[in-house]
């Protein structure tokens, strides 16, 4: 039996979150057991995010609140893993008022075990951050929290490398774990109560397994449990093709949201980004997904006041926004991250005024589109998965569609984790609102098999914490939709 407890704070982006679970997997093996109270633990790691400099000054926030504890018990073995641990190791290390005894990279959870106990026999403090070209956890099977809604890392790395982000230094280049064990994994979590499964990946597109790429694996899950939701993210647009669109049309189970970051409309700003695709190739990939999954919600990611921005290319990125109306867009003054291209070599010359100028501008139009995308839902039918009790009104649910939007309805006749029919009544920018329909054996019927009757599968109870995921940016002051994933185990 474990008696040694280890404590995880995890910031960031649900690559994080799925790589805490690899982390409290290795752990578990070395006999330790996973705790919520900082104080009882025996090792306390905070699971770090480079992407934005708010994710850092979080971290270095909440380290000066771990002195007081590390002086109470010196014993006590503190870390930093993940991207802010191979980006600002020599930071960390070499503070004077430096508490942390282990610093940990992504690619090196499995020396873990070792590095802690070298550290208690030594009291030196301990350094692993060398990325890697070929691990991706593909063995070790996550040890998860209790739920319905769970994460899947289905690849490592990104070999993209735009101009603004640091995921191709702090994660490496890309890598892809086998088909087969996915598809396993996906099976495991079925049997284990879990009813929806997000696969993940900085690109998702560029998965590939012997042949095999990102559409066959989706296919090859959605088959493995055709009863359970399957959702994805994030894609780039470069790699989206019609196969992509075919199978996600194919099976029921695949959720209709896509998550296409844009960045920016003018083909200027996206060659400084090196984002490898025009607006006009970007256009045509949303043209193929509204011709063939017309019931599909879109959703992107915007930087704003990126290097030379001027009010033109501002105005072009406005432009195309108002052609596609996504559902919902993550919006980000651009923030210079250290070791990129940019930071390097193009000037961060929008002033700070001007870029919030325009980004109150964009997050203004985007409210208005999605506060009229939400409207035409009025009338509708759903089929919501009920996640818990809303946050502003204990006596009602909220739950997510298949589109992945926000429905909030009374607490009658509804449990935690069922699949319910809920009939939308209103809305505003962010959420609908809406009341059951009395039907209490509810089915899960996809957007498209519910306007043809077709009852396609059922689903049983259980319970959900979904988070909705973004690009990792080299950006800083998301729009409020979007707050830094905070996780403790």
């Amino acid at each position: 039996m474990n008696t040694k407890k280890v404590y995880i704070e995890t910031y960031g982006c649900q690559m994080n979150v799925a790589d805490t679970e690899v982390v409290l997997s290795v752990l578990d093996k070395a006999g330790y057991t996973p705790t919520t109270i900082l104080d009882d633990a025996d090792l306390a790691f905070m699971n770090t995010c480079a992407i934005r400099e708010n994710a850092e000054e979080k971290v270095w926030n909440r380290l000066n609140h771990w002195k007081g504890l590390k002086r109470r018990k010196p014993e006590m073995v503190m870390g930093l893993l993940g991207c802010m641990a191979e980006h600002l190791r020599k930071d960390l290390l070499q503070s004077k008022d430096n508490i942390i005894d282990l610093v940990v990279g992504p690619d090196e959870y499995r020396k873990l075990p070792a590095l802690v106990e070298a550290t208690r026999d030594s009291g030196e403090s301990g350094i692993a951050v060398k990325l890697s070209r070929t691990e991706t956890y593909d063995d070790i099977l996550p040890f998860r929290a209790e739920g319905i809604s769970a994460f899947i890392s289905v690849m490592r790395g990104c070999d993209k490398f735009c101009t603004f982000c640091v995921v191709p230094f702090t994660r490496g280049r890309e890598r892809s774990r086998t088909l087969a064990s996915i598809a396993d994994e996906c099976m495991q979590l079925e049997q284990q109560g879990f009813k929806e499964i997000t696969l993940l990946g900085q690109n998702v597109n560029s998965y590939l397994d012997e042949g095999k790429d990102f559409s066959d694996l989706l296919a090859a899950c959605a088959k493995a449990v055709p009863n359970i939701r399957i959702r994805y993210t994030t894609s780039h647009p470069q790699d989206f093709d019609q196969k992509l669109t075919d199978t996600m049309q194919n099976y029921a189970n695949i959720c209709k949201y896509i998550h296409l970051p844009l960045q920016s409309g003018s083909d200027r700003i996206l060659k400084l980004m090196n984002r490898t695709y025009t607006r006009k190739h970007y256009m045509s990939i949303i043209e193929m997904i509204k011709k063939s999954m017309p019931e599909a919600a879109l959703s992107t990611d915007i930087i704003v006041g990126f290097c030379s921005e001027t009010l033109e290319d501002h105005l072009q990125t406005m432009e195309v926004m108002r052609e596609v109306e996504y559902e919902g867009a993550y919006m980000f003054n651009y923030s210079p991250r250290p070791n990129t291209k940019a930071f390097d070599t193009l000037p961060d010359d929008v002033p700070l005024v001007e870029k919030t100028r325009r980004l109150n501008q964009i997050i203004n139009m985007q409210n208005k589109i999605a506060e009229q995308k939400n409207l035409m839902e009025i009338g509708s039918e759903h089929t919501v998965l009920v996640e818990g009790r809303s946050k502003k009104n204990e006596s009602e649910w909220k739950g997510r569609t298949d589109s992945n939007k926000m429905v909030i309805f009374p607490r009658i006749d509804a449990e935690v984790g069922e699949y319910r029919r809920v009939k939308i009544l209103r809305s505003n920018s962010a959420t609908l609102f809406g009341e059951l329909i009395d039907v209490k054996e509810s089915k899960h019927i996809s957007r498209t098999s519910q306007d043809r009757g077709e009852v396609i599968y059922d689903l049983t109870p259980l319970v959900i914490s979904s988070v909705s995921e973004h690009e990792h940016s080299g950006v800083d002051q998301p729009a409020a939709m979007l707050p830094i994933i905070s996780s403790v185990f």
